[in-house]
């Protein structure tokens, strides 16, 4: 079974996932394993998965989207089965869609908080660490997401045309995003700081108090500190509404380009999600008139 593991993790690279995510992936099989008590995973059945959740949830205290996020990691492994030809169909998906589907329709305990331009900024302007400020700045004035933001490296940002460049994901479509003047002037002050600390030559843009590339518990503990201190974050809460997370940050961003007029081909085009259908394969955005419409649009922050 651990050679299995191995090449299911070998397979996500091929596929391009990101590496900063395999070591989570490893981990959320190997306490799968210890769960089935020596049978192999691949045997799994209902019985098994849904006792499973029932394990995550009263003897291991995770949360909802602690679970969700194992179901995730094995339901992308059984369809690596049903590739190789070694099950024949994957367990995961009825059980996923039975016990862990999110009902948002009525639900407002799902509902993702949304913060002003003035919090946003207040956020950035209390964090008294330039890290942390790059980190912020980076998040808001991008959109990009967590793990995008980890594996980000210095070659990947130009400071001179304002651009970086993400390295390529399954999840993400367009590579190319923009920043403007006030998020390049924080990050080039977090750069001088940067040169200083980075004794060990490290290639990452964002580095930890180590100096070692920062992890993504770094970034998620970077932002919700920061709204913590302004009001916005309440770790004790059990509504999302009352919490604050990196990927409140990307939504923050795509709301107001959107409220700010920004054409929704376009706001679709800078969250780079991945294009699955034909309109989308064949619809090409010209990149200069794409940055032109975020600079029109990005909202300024007054850092």
């Amino acid at each position: 079974m651990d050679r299995i593991i191995d090449r299911y993790l070998e397979d996500c690279e091929v596929r391009g996932m990101a590496v900063g995510s395999l070591p989570r992936y490893k981990s959320a099989l190997r306490i799968f394993q210890g769960y089935m008590g020596g049978r192999g995973i691949e045997t799994a059945n209902r019985a098994d998965l849904v006792g499973f959740i029932r394990h995550l949830r009263e003897d291991r205290k995770a949360s909802q989207k602690t679970i969700e996020n194992y179901f995730s990691t094995l339901s992308s492994f059984y369809e690596f089965l049903v590739f190789e030809g070694l099950i024949g169909a994957n367990p995961a998906l009825p059980i996923r869609k039975r016990y862990l589907r999110r009902y948002k329709e009525n639900a407002d305990g799902h509902e993702r908080q949304l913060i002003s331009v003035e919090d946003a900024s207040k956020m950035i302007r209390g964090e008294p660490d330039i890290r942390n400020k790059a980190i912020l700045i980076l998040l808001f004035k991008t959109g990009m997401r967590r793990g995008e933001l980890v594996s980000l490296d210095i070659s990947d940002v130009d400071l001179v045309e304002n651009t970086i460049r993400l390295k390529p994901t399954a999840k993400r479509s367009n590579r190319t995003l923009f920043m403007d003047d006030e998020a390049a002037c924080l990050l080039r002050r977090w750069l001088r700081v940067r040169e200083g600390i980075n004794k060990r030559k490290e290639t990452a843009l964002i580095l930890s108090s180590w100096g070692h590339r920062i992890s993504r518990n770094d970034v998620y503990r970077a932002v919700t500190e920061a709204a913590r201190r302004a009001g916005l974050h309440n770790p004790e809460s059990k509504r999302l509404e009352d919490h604050f997370s990196p990927h409140a940050c990307r939504h923050w961003y795509c709301t107001h380009l959107f409220r700010a007029g920004m054409r929704r081909e376009y706001i679709k085009e800078l969250r780079g999600d991945s294009r699955k259908e034909a309109f989308d394969l064949y619809n090409h955005i010209d990149l200069k008139e794409l940055k032109e419409a975020y600079l029109a649009c990005i909202p300024q922050l007054g850092i």
